[in-house]
């Protein structure tokens, strides 16, 4: 997206989003709103639904900005809990968006997704560098994520808001307490809590060569993987 044309076509079709849902969405209708002509989306976008991705793609970057805005606690597991409540809000605010934003697409995610799965990873690190962690990381991510986001989408079809934003709580806490532990596990996690807690500082490792760093990495993945049982294989 380029230029305060395609800018304008993007704020005024989020509008329309927002205000009647994707239906009203129309190029016409888009076109008439951001004073020009159906043409000039084509043009800037290709399509309709080109011009829905854009606005997609922008209501996901406002969100990560928000996100990034927001400083850490010295609770990292606190931090994963108020990420996960400026999530649910967001959508709440903007159902719409949401369910555009969030639908599924096939390839690459773009920078912009990236930049915010990387925002909660790095939360997730630093919960495993407490010794907090209860699973691997990737693992925790992913488990995140879908309990936030199958959350999420409970509370906008529920009928009734207030029960549902109760059971999206308790989610919340039961996902949260699936991945981590309530206090540091010292002196004795156990041979998978200490994987997690060494994988997730392997980075600042500076005695081991590349190679030697990876063999480790292998490793600690292994020994820190739900349901592995190294004797008689997964």
């Amino acid at each position: 997206m380029s230029g305060t044309t395609a800018e304008r076509i993007v704020r005024e079709a989020t509008r329309l989003l927002a205000a009647g849902g994707r239906e009203a969405v129309s190029t016409r209708a888009v076109a008439a709103a951001a004073g020009v002509q159906a043409p000039t989306i084509y043009r800037l976008f290709g399509d309709k639904q080109g011009l829905l991705d854009a606005v997609a793609q922008q209501g996901y970057a406002d969100y990560v900005a928000d996100k990034l805005t927001r400083a850490a606690s010295d609770d990292p597991v606190e931090d994963l809990r108020r990420g996960w409540q400026l999530h649910l809000e967001f959508a709440v605010a903007n159902p719409a968006l949401y369910v555009l934003m969030t639908e599924p697409r096939l390839g690459d995610p773009g920078a912009v997704v990236a930049a915010g799965v990387d925002f909660l990873r790095a939360i997730i690190r630093r919960i495993a560098e407490q010794g907090r962690l209860a699973v691997p990381e990737e693992h925790a991510l992913l488990l995140f994520r879908a309990g936030g986001h199958g959350a999420t989408l409970m509370v906008l079809e529920a009928p009734d808001r207030a029960v549902a934003l109760a059971v999206a709580e308790q989610v919340r806490e039961a996902t949260i307490g699936a991945l981590t532990t309530d206090a540091p596990v010292t002196p004795g996690p156990g041979p998978a809590g200490a994987a997690i807690a060494l994988r997730a500082q392997v980075d600042d490792v500076t005695a081991l060569n590349p190679a030697e760093r990876t063999l480790l990495v292998d490793w600690l993945d292994r020994i820190a993987a739900p349901g592995q049982d190294p004797a008689g294989g997964a």
